[in-house]
């Protein structure tokens, strides 16, 4: 274990990639990168990273935040709930801690959203606490490492996952051991074609010696995606255009969109345009035109999106399910905190004002 971690961090030191988070160690600032780099590449994450925290530059600013402005910066980054519990622990830090962040596990998971990998990443990083961590990188590590064929979903092996990473992390430096470890995992030690010859560590490696490191790690199978039809409609009425902000909780949460909605079986996606607006706002539509579809992959969902055009007839709207609704201009709508899938939508309905 030693070697391993001589090793590790000699190779850590000459060979880590230049990343804006790790050119500080403010735990807030590390704490922004670690909920954002959560199931996202890096590469898409650098200039969330920059403008998030020039926007909101302390634990203060974001727990004053507006959730439209904080959903604005995270809109198009994904898995919104990060954002919405991010908004919520900011507030605990900033109100509850004198906007200290807490600098150990245990007082980091009594935050919204900071889970055993985010608390070990900032108490490692930010404080120096030889706390470990276990991501996808960590697990194909150790996996091939050890030359351990379970798989890597089972309760079991996460727990054989966690205590090997708990005994690498013992010792000095033990935030740089983690990102040595995320680092090989990103670099060389990659899922398909590893670099072998280039691995620091290749010399204990017991999956390389035995001739099993492209069958690991196991996995069992992922759950297969479910595919699912919805609709949405541009909906005009004297010159201005529907906007719907989603419920805070739940997929695309606290984010704005076109009005609509999942088909049901044999309901055609004109007839559930109809019906959604009907259902959710109490209003009637006219002169309807499709514009054509967008797809979209979710985690655990292909969505195919039916994009109409339409007007909506007089009335005053009666809202159900939708969190708040307003009438504004193409471009105004343009403008608010929309998910990646309704920008696609927008730039369809309305290519003179395609959201950022």
């Amino acid at each position: 274990m030693k070697a391993l971690r001589r090793k590790l961090l000699a190779w850590y030191t000459e060979n880590r990639r230049d990343l804006p988070w790790r050119r500080t160690k403010d735990p807030y600032a590390i704490w922004i990168s670690e909920t954002m780099l959560q199931q996202t590449q890096v590469e898409t994450v650098i200039p969330y990273y920059e403008r998030f925290l020039e926007r909101f530059p302390t634990v203060f600013a974001l727990a004053d935040a507006d959730s439209d402005d904080l959903m604005q910066e995270w809109a198009g980054l994904g898995y919104y709930s990060r954002a919405r519990n991010l908004h919520a622990a900011a507030r605990a830090v900033a109100y509850e801690h004198g906007g200290v962040v807490p600098d150990d596990v245990a007082g980091l998971l009594t935050l919204k959203g900071v889970g055993r990998y985010t608390a070990g990443a900032i108490a490692s990083i930010a404080f120096d606490r030889p706390a470990p961590i276990v991501d996808g990188n960590v697990m194909r590590v150790l996996a091939r490492v050890l030359d351990l064929h379970q798989d890597v979903r089972s309760s079991a092996m996460q727990k054989r996952l966690w205590e090997e990473a708990g005994k690498l992390a013992q010792g000095e430096r033990p935030g740089d051991l983690n990102q040595a470890i995320m680092e090989l995992g990103a670099t060389v030690c990659t899922p398909r074609s590893p670099e072998c010859l280039l691995c620091p560590i290749r010399e204990h490696c017991q999956g390389l010696a035995n001739g099993d490191v492209e069958k690991l790690p196991v996995k069992s199978k992922a759950v297969r995606q479910k595919k699912v039809e919805a609709v949405c409609g541009y909906l005009t009425r004297r010159g201005t255009v529907l906007a719907a902000r989603r419920p805070p909780d739940g997929l695309l949460g606290g984010l704005w969109e076109l009005p609509g909605g999942d088909m049901e079986r044999e309901e055609t996606p004109e007839g559930c345009l109809e019906r959604q607006v009907r259902e959710r706002f109490d209003l009637g539509i006219k002169n309807a035109a499709g514009l054509g579809k967008v797809k979209h992959v979710f985690t655990h969902r292909v969505l195919t999106l039916h994009v109409f055009q339409a007007e909506v007839g007089a009335g005053r709207v009666r809202r159900a399910d939708y969190d708040a609704h307003r009438w504004c201009t193409g471009a105004a709508l343009a403008a608010l905190p929309l998910s990646a899938v309704a920008a696609k939508a927008l730039a369809m309905a309305d290519p003179g004002n395609p959201a950022d």
